[in-house]
């Protein structure tokens, strides 16, 4: 699992409107704090090697991924974006071959913003569209129109960026079946080569997941379709983007040959990545020798989700070690979002078949339950498992003592 490159996500919590259904750290904040933001990333870029330092790890200096997330990346200024871009490739060495990702809200992408982007060596775009059905964009807080979407599709391909996916969401305010269709049937014609299906998440995070659990009918959350119609549709995204070429390999992303996310599938194979901005995660492997915990442990760290304190605080809010046993768990958890599923032998070399044989009992019961299959040495989630997905998950933590709590530094 030793890996010497790095993946590197920054978050730019900005927005012009902040959706009904988003439970992100994200917000509509006066434009003057872009600059005093861009300022703190870039002293926590410079001082990556030092916070490793300080927390016990080595931090790989060799970066193939690169992936700005929000909010919207794009409403930063070409300057900011130019700064960004530049201590970046100062501090770490960027390979000439990176997959370099920004997400963009259709709309919110000036054409000095976009030169800025092409010059910065940026080489995937991830068009947050949700709906290419006008009515529902709109009312989930969605600012763009298809046309709107078609067009940058147009602008990005002509500035030489050919890498483009493009997100849906199964679940949106008054959609139906024939709706659902409709965006499917426009995202198959655009030509991207990924997309990304989420199902609607409904929690205390976004604005209509509060509604909906408390009954009330804000934000059109009375025309939220049940969750069975939900599933229905993420069901016939699988079949329509593979009749179009566009094959699922994880939960919620599709892709044509050689074009899956290679910033995110590090996240789900347990690769080292550094996150910096708010609300971001890292997570480093390399221990120093002698280190105490051992090197076989693993280091999580997150900033805080609260843009003032961010602003104002000088480490990560939250950082910890993962002993063996969590390892353990997450290797099922996120091994099993995509299709390739879980390796046995390989869990077995990594953890020793003491500790996954407890693990294999539970595939065996879930198996047996119709969600999961254990094949060729593979586990995998069936579809409805992925439909049941963090049921699946949630048994497979605490199958094994954990022998060594996991402590904070």
């Amino acid at each position: 699992m030793r890996n010497k490159s790095l993946g590197i996500y920054i978050s730019i919590p900005f927005c012009r409107s902040k959706c009904t259904y988003c439970n992100f750290a994200s917000g509509v904040y006066p434009a003057k704090e872009h600059g005093r933001y861009v300022d703190r990333l870039l002293k926590d870029m410079t001082d990556s090697v030092g916070w490793a330092t300080r927390a016990g790890v080595e931090l790989p200096r060799t970066v193939d991924t690169v992936y700005l997330g929000g909010g919207t990346p794009t409403l930063l200024e070409p300057e900011l974006i130019e700064r960004l871009f530049r201590t970046l490739r100062a501090e770490f060495k960027v390979e000439t071959d990176a997959e370099i990702t920004v997400e963009c809200a259709p709309g919110q992408l000036a054409g000095g913003v976009l030169e800025a982007l092409v010059d910065a060596g940026v080489n995937r775009v991830s068009l947050g569209v949700q709906s290419f059905v006008d009515r529902e964009a709109h009312e989930s807080g969605r600012l763009h129109s298809r046309a709107t979407v078609i067009e940058d599709l147009r602008r990005l391909r002509t500035a030489g960026i050919e890498n483009l996916n493009i997100d849906l969401i199964a679940g949106l305010a008054g959609q139906t079946f024939a709706s659902w269709e409709e965006s499917l049937a426009v995202l198959v014609d655009s030509g991207v080569p990924h997309a990304s299906i989420y199902m609607l998440e409904v929690d205390e995070d976004s604005r209509l997941g509060r509604e909906m659990l408390a009954g009330g009918l804000r934000y059109h959350a009375g025309l939220v379709p049940s969750d069975d119609a939900i599933a229905r549709m993420y069901e016939t995204a699988i079949e329509r983007l593979a009749e179009a070429g566009l094959e699922q390999y994880e939960i919620s992303n599709f892709g044509r040959w050689g074009f899956a996310s290679r910033h995110n599938l590090r996240y789900w194979e347990r690769r080292p990545y550094l996150g910096l901005g708010l609300d971001a995660s890292s997570m480093l492997r390399e221990a120093f020798d002698g280190a105490e915990p051992p090197a076989d442990y693993v280091l999580r760290a997150k900033t805080t989700d609260e843009l003032k304190a961010f602003l104002e605080e000088s480490e990560p809010a939250e950082t910890a070690w993962l002993s063996r046993e969590r390892q353990h768990e997450e290797a099922w958890f996120l091994g099993l979002r995509l299709n390739a599923g879980v390796e046995v032998k390989a869990m077995e070399q990594e953890f020793g078949p003491k500790m996954v044989g407890p693990a294999l009992q539970v595939v065996a019961r879930l198996a047996d339950d119709g969600l999961l299959t254990a094949d060729g040495g593979f586990v995998r989630l069936t579809g409805q498992g992925r439909l049941l997905s963090n049921e699946v998950f949630q048994e497979f933590l605490g199958v094994v003592a954990d022998e060594v709590t996991s402590r904070a530094r």
